[in-house]
Parts: structure tokens; sequence; C-alpha cells
């Protein structure tokens, strides 16, 4: 029979990974009797463990929650495991750096020698990506709020702050996030942008949406608006609320760290099935552009526009630059790339930035959308430089098209 102390450590570890026991299968599982299992609970409850019994055909014991965190038990995996998400914390976004480095130190210093050397071991530093503009940092109150109101499944009203120095009219350019990002969500970061949703802009206030500027002294406070709040979601280090907008009746998200929660909240209310079958595939679709079961003519999950092209560069070296993309090898220095994006000039924006060139299969909307970028970037460099190239300007390589009847436009 193992010592009273490592027995001990045994039950707390079983009582910590399930619900509940029956006393039986406790005895069983530590290989004493149900006698010395009651001799023990009744020891961790001393030591400040709210262990309940339960009643019943099996009655066994149950680890409740306490009104005091006694001393945790950690396997080597969960040691390491915390480690790595409190050294991670201090890119969630979540404003919480600061305490999930208090975190880890307290719970080192309460680590046995063997768990604690090994925490040692696995120090890593959390660098984000650089940006042009420094990621909003949300307020964990407000975190902790609408995550209440998502658990408590009650009406959640809140003020929504506009983006401040944009305007709702702008759109974006390929290859860049949009200069406004409305409350169905900004892009995913990668090769792709996306676009705000059409469907999903929302009226702005009268100082942002009005032609002639108003006071802002005369400019109505818009009313808060009232959602049953179903996810709060991590996305590219920002949170959003996935809500069913009561004022507007549809589907929308919303960036935390624009939302100013009211109090109280509203009454309970009754799930909704979230489209697209799962809160992962709704996000993924609304920051694609697309409905989530692919109405917007793109397959479920998929992009809304998406290519064919043919590249003069190894299959090697254009899948280092392509995430979601799809390549085939057709010889030594050359390949098939099938891309997809939110519109058919950020998908041929996507594909030239390839320094090589680019032979167009289909669909003939991608032609059509590289005939257009070439017509503007030749009007560009016309009106930046007049006459002839300067020395050392290399002539960009061509863009061919393979489509019947789909001729490139003459010159000049």
């Amino acid at each position: 029979m193992p010592k009273t102390s490592a027995r001990l450590l045994s039950l707390l570890s079983l009582l910590q990974a399930r619900r509940d026991w029956p006393g039986a299968l406790l005895a069983e599982r530590l290989d004493v009797s149900p006698r010395t299992v009651r001799r023990d609970v009744d020891r961790l409850r001393e030591l400040g463990y709210p262990v309940v019994a339960t009643k019943g055909p099996d009655g066994g014991y149950r680890l409740d929650a306490g009104t005091e965190l006694p001393p945790l038990l950690f396997d080597d995996e969960q040691a390491v495991a915390l480690a790595v998400a409190l050294q991670i914390a201090t890119t969630s976004g979540a404003g919480i750096e600061e305490a999930a480095a208090r975190a880890l130190n307290t719970v080192r210093q309460v680590l046995p020698a063997r768990l604690r050397h090994r925490v040692d071991t696995l120090r890593f530093t959390a660098v984000d990506r650089p940006a042009t503009r420094p990621d909003p940092q949300v307020d964990s109150g407000v975190l902790m709020a609408i995550g209440a109101a998502v658990h408590a499944r009650e009406v959640l009203r809140f003020d929504y702050s506009p983006v401040s120095g944009t305007s709702r009219g702008s759109q974006p350019g390929p290859g860049s996030r949009p200069a406004l990002e409305p409350e169905s969500g900004p892009p995913p970061a990668g090769p792709n942008p996306t676009p705000p949703n059409p469907t999903d802009l929302t009226p702005a206030p009268a100082s942002t949406a009005s032609a002639d500027p108003v006071p802002a002294s005369t400019t109505p406070a818009p009313p808060p608006r009232r959602v049953e709040p179903h996810h709060l979601v991590t996305w590219g280090r920002r949170w959003y609320l996935v809500a069913w907008d009561l004022d507007r009746a549809d589907w929308r998200t919303f960036r935390a760290d624009r939302i100013t929660p009211r109090t109280p909240t509203g009454p309970r209310f009754t799930p909704r099935e979230v489209p697209g079958g799962s809160v992962a595939a709704f996000i993924t679709a609304r920051f694609r552009g697309i409905d989530a079961t692919g109405a917007a003519g793109g397959a479920p999950g998929g992009w809304p526009c998406r290519g064919e092209v043919i590249l003069g560069l190894p299959a090697t070296e254009v899948l280092r630059h392509t995430r979601e993309g799809v390549v085939e090898e057709l010889g030594p220095d050359r390949c098939r790339l099938v891309l997809g994006s939110w519109s058919w000039l950020g998908l041929a924006a996507a594909i030239g930035r390839f320094d090589t060139d680019i032979e167009v299969v289909g669909p003939p909307e991608l032609a059509s959308a590289f005939r257009n970028l070439a017509a503007r970037y030749a009007a560009a460099t016309e009106s930046a430089t007049p006459g002839s190239p300067a020395p050392g300007d290399q002539i960009p390589p061509p863009v061919i098209s393979r489509l019947p009847g789909d001729q490139p436009p003459p010159p000049g």
C-alpha cells in the first residue's frame, strides 16, 4: 500500500480528473478499502479541499468549488501547458500581460523542484508580427462582462464606438487591410485580403456618415445595441462578439475593443443555431465576405473568387508564400497555382506579387482583372514619370491569357 502522503496526492488527482467518483471505484483505483478512502477524504477536507459526498446507489465523492484556492496538483504535462499558456498570454490582446507574468511567477514558486526545472527550461519570448498600427487592447473587464452575458444567455446592451480616423465609405485596396473595419470584423492576415462584407455594413452615426460636417455638440448619440450574445471569439489578436442583433434581425460580429457594456443585462434568451453549423465556419465565411453556406457564389467555407494561373517559378518557391492556395509542379521552373480571394482585383494583385511570367488559365473574370490592373498601373507610371524609362528600370514580365477570345487591349 502506498504511503499516506502519496495516496492523498493520487486521490486528489483522481478527484480533479472527473466530476463524480463512486466510492467503490476510488477504492479500486487506489487499491485500498472503502474505509481508507473515507479517511483520506477527511484528510483532504482538513487541508482545505472541498470534497463533498454524493448520495445514491453508488454513493461517492466530488471535488466541489471552494471559497479559497488550496494548493493545486499538476502533472508534468499540465505544468508545461500552463507555463506555455501564460507566456503566450502576452500576445492575446486581452490586456492581461502583467497579470499573466505575475501568475506564471506565482505558479513557478509553488511547483516542486522537478517541475519548476521543466518550466524554467521552456522560457521563450512571444513576439507579435510587425504591423503598421498597433492592435487595440481590450479591457479585461469588458471581456468578463461579455463572457458573463454569453454564459448566462442574457440579452446584452452596449454602446458601439465608431472607428476613429476613418470614413465608412472607404474601400480597401488589394493586399492591404480595409481603411475601415465594420462590425462584421476585419480580414484575416495573409496573402488574400478580405474586405468588409457589404451585407453587414451598418448605417453610421451622423458624425461619420454625413457628407456635411456636423458639430459634435449637436450630434445625437446612437442608441445602444441590443443583441443575444452567443460566442466570444479571438481571431488574429483581436476579440469579437458573435451575436444575434435584435434590432436588425441578423447575425453580426462586433469588435470587443469598441464595446462598452451597459448594465443591467436584459432577459434570458434561447440560443439560436449559428449559420454554417459552427462558430468557426461562420467567422471564417464572414471574414471572407461570403455566406456561411456558400450563398455568395463560392463553395461553403471557400473564397467568392477563385482562379487558376501558371507561374514561371518552382513550386517550392511558390509554396513558401502561399498559405491557402493549391500548388502543382509542372516542371523545374514552372507550376500551377489555384488561389482564392474576396474579389477578382484582389486575387490578381495577390498573384501579381510573384516576380515572374503569369499565364492565366481561368476564369475570364481573372484575366479581365489583370487587364484592369495593368491599365491602372500604366496610367500611374505615365502621370508620375512622363517620358522614357529611367536607366536601370526593368520591363515587367508579361501576363499571358489563353482564354478563347480573350485578347489584350491594343497598345497606347
